[in-house]
């Protein structure tokens, strides 16, 4: 596909069509940054721009997309193009020392029909010590028609010795209003839920392209009655709630958007800009609680929410916590009977 549509990342692509046109091209690159945010995306174009039959300008290659090259990288059928990755079937994906040893002995003869012969490596953080190791003594003494594309969102896992070797692109996040008009034109949404899907997505414009607004907004349904004073000033609603949402194993979730609301109470406590509240609609409300809510409680509740997500895999009682957190909250928005305390 076109750079064009490619959704942010802006600089990264003229830097590396520079580098194309300078005749300044490395032979291995690391994109890294968060997931989900288009690296492997703006990986695949670049490996048709480079094999693209169709591109005209010699100063900024671009990839048309409809060409023979182009159509076979997209369905990896290019006899020049290559992809390792983990397998997502294994309980923790890895890439093993096979899967590099395949590669490095396809990536030492000369390319078939185009100038380069790419290998694109996806989440090259979960290699193994082995396969890194293997990898190393290619990116060491690469041909001179190898290219290699590594995509990491944890660039540390790596070894040092791999990162040394490549010339490393840092992507950022696109800004929200890039994902909600790509999510308008590309899901033909509308502009209220293209909104709501790019704040929860935090613009991770991959995961936004495939969620569901409909469950979204249930989400949300569901986050605001939970948070409204029926539930929180009864102490049987709230313990009924997190024993139901603790044995569905939906806690996380809950908490993920508990996090968000608190986060938008604050927003409004301190006079910030509303254009960065995910619970717009629900401004009235939340400007209520902002009068009676306590700053301080809330931001000790919004850290422990998130030491509670990073243990969640650690056998933590789930159902405690989120009575705990759900009792705190009750507390801080000053909703408890007098003297109650959680």
């Amino acid at each position: 596909m076109p750079f064009e549509n490619i959704i942010g990342h802006r600089h990264q692509i003229v830097s590396l069509q520079t580098a194309v046109a300078r005749e300044r091209l490395a032979h291995a690159y690391l994109f890294h940054g968060e997931d989900a945010i288009g690296k492997r995306s703006t990986a695949l174009c670049f490996a048709q721009a480079l094999n693209c039959e169709a591109h005209a300008s010699a100063d900024a290659i671009d990839a048309c997309g409809a060409c023979r090259s182009c159509r076979q990288i997209e369905a990896r059928t290019h006899p020049d193009f290559f992809v390792i990755e983990p397998d997502r079937e294994l309980a923790t994906p890895q890439i093993k020392i096979e899967q590099v040893r395949e590669i490095e002995q396809q990536i030492m003869y000369r390319p078939l029909i185009g100038e380069r012969k790419i290998c694109l490596i996806d989440d090259a953080d979960r290699m193994t010590i082995g396969a890194a190791n293997a990898l190393l003594k290619t990116l060491e003494e690469p041909p001179d028609h190898s290219l290699f594309l590594l995509i990491s969102g944890r660039p540390s896992a790596l070894p040092a010795t791999i990162r040394s070797r490549c010339q490393a692109l840092r992507f950022a996040t696109p800004a929200r209003t890039q994902v909600e008009a790509a999510l308008i034109v590309k899901r033909e949404m509308p502009p209220a839920d293209a909104r709501l899907l790019a704040m929860i997505c935090e613009g991770r414009i991959g995961e936004a392209l495939s969620a569901d607004a409909k469950e979204a907004r249930a989400r949300q349904r569901e986050l605001l009655e939970l948070v409204r004073p029926a539930t929180l000033q009864s102490v049987t609603a709230i313990l009924s709630a997190a024993e139901t949402l603790a044995k569905a194993d939906r806690a996380p979730e809950i908490l993920a958007w508990l996090a968000r609301w608190i986060r938008d109470l604050v927003i409004v406590q301190v006079g910030g800009d509303r254009e960065h509240l995910l619970h717009l609609d629900d401004l009235p409300n939340l400007e209520t609680y902002a009068r009676r809510a306590g700053t301080d409680a809330l931001l000790d509740l919004l850290h422990d929410i998130e030491k509670t997500e990073q243990q969640a895999t650690r056998h933590l009682n789930l159902h405690m916590a989120m009575e705990n957190i759900l009792l705190r909250l009750r507390d801080a928005l000053a909703l408890a009977p007098a003297g109650a305390s959680a």
